[in-house]
C-alpha cells in the first residue's frame, strides 16, 4: 500500500512545479510502501491501541463482490522515482515517524 505524509505530498508537488527538468506524470508517494497489516500494526502502535483482528480477503469479496478485487484488495506499489531522481528529499520517508508527527503522538 502506497502512502505519503501531507508535508511530503505538498513538498513533492511544489518540487514538481519548480523543477524545469521534471515534466509529465510524477508519482507522489513515500519511497517505502507497506502492507495493509503493517500499516494497521504501525497505526495501532502509534495510537497505543491493539490491532488484533483483520478482515480476510474472502470476507471483503463477500461484502463487495467484484469491486473488492479492483479497489480494496488491489495492490499498487508506487515508486517516486522521478522525484528522487531530481533531488527531492522526503521529510517523512518512514511510516511510523510520519504517523507520530501527524497524530502528535
Amino acid at each position: 500500500m502506497s502512502w505519503i505524509a501531507l508535508d511530503d505530498a505538498v513538498g513533492g508537488i511544489l518540487h514538481g512545479l519548480s523543477t524545469p527538468a521534471l515534466s509529465g506524470a510524477v508519482n507522489v508517494a513515500a519511497p517505502v510502501a507497506v502492507t495493509q497489516s503493517e500499516f494497521a500494526a504501525t497505526l495501532g502502535r502509534v495510537l497505543g491501541r491493539p490491532t488484533l483482528l483483520s478482515v480476510p480477503a474472502f470476507g471483503v469479496r463477500l461484502m463487495l463482490g467484484e469491486m473488492a478485487g479492483e479497489t480494496i484488495l488491489a495492490s499498487q506499489r508506487l515508486v517516486p522515482g522521478r522525484l528522487l531522481a531530481t533531488g527531492y528529499t522526503f521529510r517523512w520517508p518512514a511510516l511510523e515517524p510520519a504517523l507520530r508527527h501527524l497524530l502528535s503522538a
